[in-house]
């Protein structure tokens, strides 16, 4: 057996659930544990067993959209000291608060950030700056892991999905109240984490160039939005799109950077993508070193041309 945090919002699974749930797949019988208010574990049942879960545990509680971290980290508490087993939950910077204060409840090791797991409960982790990979294994009875989303491809496997309840303690004077919430609205573009093309601007650009160029060759080819540390620290375009050690970890099929000049500070974050293009006028950009394809020219005439061949392909 082993325990998967549902990761969802308005009624809906984030992709990352099918990747975990994949992911958990070679370890056992996969719990799918649904955190939410009551009524959110049977809307999600039928897609969480399309994706293969054989048990799905409905953690619900009315106070469950105040609060924070406690109550994800009651539910698999409870579970795993009841009935010992592996537990994976999404990286990130609420999956890992969670993935740590499990570690302490029930003395097992946690590994974040992985890559891949295996069936003898060791893991793949690829580190400093994605140049190096390593297998790591961690004790106790319920290890913890902390899969980085993008880094496995949800295989849809039906399973029966068995519903239960388990019941949530209620809130202490320790737990943060959330006395208002505004969700982060969500464009018609995918995930930047999870897209299979990413198109990325960098100071090159300018400020102008994101809605010029970065965007409209996104959209031709249905992919996501990234952005360097130094395209976002000028304001240029949102902190949310920063790829990088500072930013997220991006591996899509495709990558295209449009003025990005590859300092390593940007190319760990992206430099396993399956494709890379860079489009540089410098012709001694870093990016090019790692590249599989480089166009040394003007992103601004470079990028439209590019555009009108894809909307000609596709008629």
């Amino acid at each position: 057996m082993v325990y998967v945090l549902v990761e969802h919002a308005g009624g809906s699974l984030d992709a990352v659930t099918g990747e975990l749930i994949t992911a958990a797949r070679p370890l056992g019988a996969v719990t799918a544990v649904v955190v939410g208010t009551p009524g959110t574990a049977n809307q999600l049942a039928e897609q969480l067993r399309t994706l293969g879960a054989d048990t799905i545990v409905a953690a619900e509680a009315d106070h469950v959209a105040q609060r924070l971290i406690i109550p994800a980290t009651d539910a698999l508490s409870i579970l795993a000291a009841a009935n010992p087993a592996p537990i994976l939950i999404a990286h990130g910077p609420s999956g890992n608060e969670i993935a740590g204060r499990l570690a302490a409840r029930l003395a097992s090791g946690v590994l974040c950030d992985v890559v891949a797991i295996n069936p003898d409960l060791t893991a793949t982790q690829s580190i400093f700056g994605d140049t190096i990979t390593i297998g790591a294994a961690v004790g106790g009875a319920s290890p913890i892991f902390t899969l980085r989303p993008g880094a496995v491809d949800a295989e849809p496997q039906a399973a029966p999905g068995t519903l239960v309840e388990q019941p949530l303690p209620e809130a202490t004077t320790k737990d943060v109240t959330v006395t208002g919430f505004t969700p982060a609205v969500k464009g018609d573009r995918p995930e930047l984490t999870q897209a299979k093309v990413v198109v990325a601007g960098g100071r090159g650009v300018g400020d102008e160039g994101f809605a010029t160029y970065v965007e409209p060759l996104a959209d031709a080819l249905g992919g996501a939005v990234g952005a360097t540390r130094d395209a976002v620290d000028a304001g240029a375009y949102d902190g949310a799109a920063q790829i990088g050690q500072t930013g997220v970890t991006v591996s899509p099929d495709l990558y295209i950077g449009l003025g990005i000049s590859g300092a390593i500070q940007h190319k760990s974050g992206m430099q396993t993508s399956g494709t890379i293009v860079a489009i540089n006028n410098d012709e001694d950009a870093h990016l090019f070193e790692i590249a599989d394809f480089g166009i040394v020219g003007d992103v601004e005439k470079v990028v439209p041309e590019v555009i009108e061949l894809i909307k000609a392909r596709r008629g």
